[in-house]
């Protein structure tokens, strides 16, 4: 576990443990720029202020500093935390970061903090979120064990929060929405037998970070040079409504082999943009 202090988070310590030796070859002037975009010093106040708490209670004192107006529609939708099952709950990643904190607290708070997020690794640097995370870092040395993280998981007693794009939402043709879907989801709910809780999240980034995302994608790069932006485009979001609307659960059952888990996948994406989530029982597809 991380201990909090008043410099937690120390771009340049991310860096040496991504980089090793080879980070005295980045230069000065990047190293500042970095520790403004991600609002360094900010967050590491923030942090200090609430170093006693974690977990729910860590979410909601978030949730208030970014002074976010959370309209939830769909409660009802939410299982009760007393049916003994557990449910797999994936949402659109439109902000890429405050969604994910807005939902975790509500998902928290209904079921006492028993769930679990699958994330990027860099997030396991914030001490209150990392009791309720298991750390996913596709595309660097944790690669290999990306499988069994999922595992982990899955075969956890913990219900799930996934955000299976894997990115937040791009900008394609003047629209915002998430990339495909990828099938994990599937394929391990169906094997645990967890119903799937399909989740929309109103909200949009700043142009300029689809703007720097299309350029990155024209260019092929590889590297998600736009992730660096999340924390200003956190910033950027503070003080605004934010509307949730939580869809009915999908059986597990549904989820037979008369189409792949990809296109599954998709098939719920879809139900997470249509306009009727909040009530439909139409069948997938």
């Amino acid at each position: 576990m991380i201990e909090v202090s008043e410099k937690t988070i120390d771009i340049e310590a991310v860096l040496r443990s991504k980089m090793g030796d080879k980070v005295r070859y980045v230069p000065s002037f990047l190293k500042r720029w970095l520790k403004k975009i991600i609002h360094q010093d900010e967050v590491n106040e923030f942090l200090w202020k609430n170093k006693e708490k974690t977990g729910v209670e860590w979410l909601w004192a978030t949730v208030r500093y970014l002074d976010m107006n959370l309209e939830v529609e769909g409660t009802e939708n939410l299982p009760s935390p007393d049916d003994g099952k557990l449910y797999t709950f994936v949402s659109n990643h439109p902000l890429g970061g405050i969604d994910g904190v807005a939902l975790g607290a509500i998902i928290g708070k209904h079921y006492d903090g028993k769930f679990r997020y699958l994330v990027n690794d860099l997030l396991m640097n914030l001490p209150g979120l990392a009791p309720l995370c298991i750390p996913i870092n596709k595309t660097g040395h944790q690669a290999r064990n990306f499988p069994a993280m999922v595992n982990a998981g899955f075969n956890s007693g913990n219900h799930i929060l996934m955000f299976p794009a894997g990115l937040c939402s791009r900008k394609i043709k003047g629209e915002i929405a998430d990339l495909e879907w990828k099938k994990a989801f599937i394929s391990k709910s169906v094997e645990h037998q967890r119903d799937v809780v399909p989740i929309h999240f109103s909200g949009q980034n700043s142009n300029k970070f689809y703007r720097i995302a299309n350029i990155c994608k024209m260019l092929g790069i590889k590297f998600n040079i736009a992730m660096l932006f999340l924390v200003d485009e956190m910033y950027k979001n503070r003080h605004k409504s934010f509307k949730i609307t939580i869809g009915k659960p999908i059986s597990w059952e549904t989820f037979n082999k008369q189409k792949s888990p990809m296109k599954w996948a998709n098939l719920v994406r879809n139900r997470v943009y249509q306009a009727d989530l909040l009530t439909t029982t139409a069948p997938l597809g």
